[in-house]
């Protein structure tokens, strides 16, 4: 997919002050797919060093989020284990929430980065600091991103955001 031109200084200058990250789960932290076992139990694949830009993210004082549409077991557990304590799962309007964790939080909406991969990312993207769609996002989310990804979701994409706002604040 082509993507619009990406003003890669400006969006290194945005990372630079983020303070939230936002994340979506199917799509984003995985790679979409809903995998269900014969009993109706789902089970979630993470890539690792997803896992590892997270904890470096959080060590580095910048707050990580889950806002996810779907709830999951699995989800609740990868999010303890990286150390996430911003978990909204079965979100119907995943912007309310958003604005229900700045508040919280006492931070701006520029202060945020929003990573999604679908349509109902869009209002937290649009609201975001700096709007973030993985490779493989859904076309919808190009004309709200300021950046893409070049891995897909659940494929490094988040190791590669993490790597970003790090880089950016060095």
């Amino acid at each position: 997919m082509v993507y619009k031109k990406v003003d890669m200084e400006k969006v290194r200058q945005q990372a630079g002050g983020i303070a939230l990250l936002v994340l979506d789960v199917d799509g984003v932290m995985t790679d979409g797919r809903i995998q269900l076992d014969a009993d109706g139990r789902e089970f979630k694949v993470f890539h690792v060093r997803d896992g590892c830009g997270i904890r470096q993210v959080l060590d580095a004082g910048i707050e990580v989020a889950i806002i996810s549409g779907r709830s999951c077991v699995a989800v609740e557990k990868r999010a303890a284990d990286l150390g996430i304590k911003h978990v909204h799962l079965g979100v119907s309007k995943k912007i309310e929430v958003f604005n229900e964790l700045l508040k919280k939080l006492e931070l701006t909406a520029a202060a945020t980065a929003c990573v999604g991969d679908d349509t109902p990312d869009i209002e937290c993207l649009q609201a975001a600091g700096l709007a973030i769609a993985v490779a493989d996002a859904h076309q919808d989310l190009d004309a709200v991103a300021d950046w893409h990804t070049q891995k897909a979701g659940g494929r490094g994409a988040v190791r590669e955001v993490c790597d970003l706002l790090l880089s950016a604040r060095r």
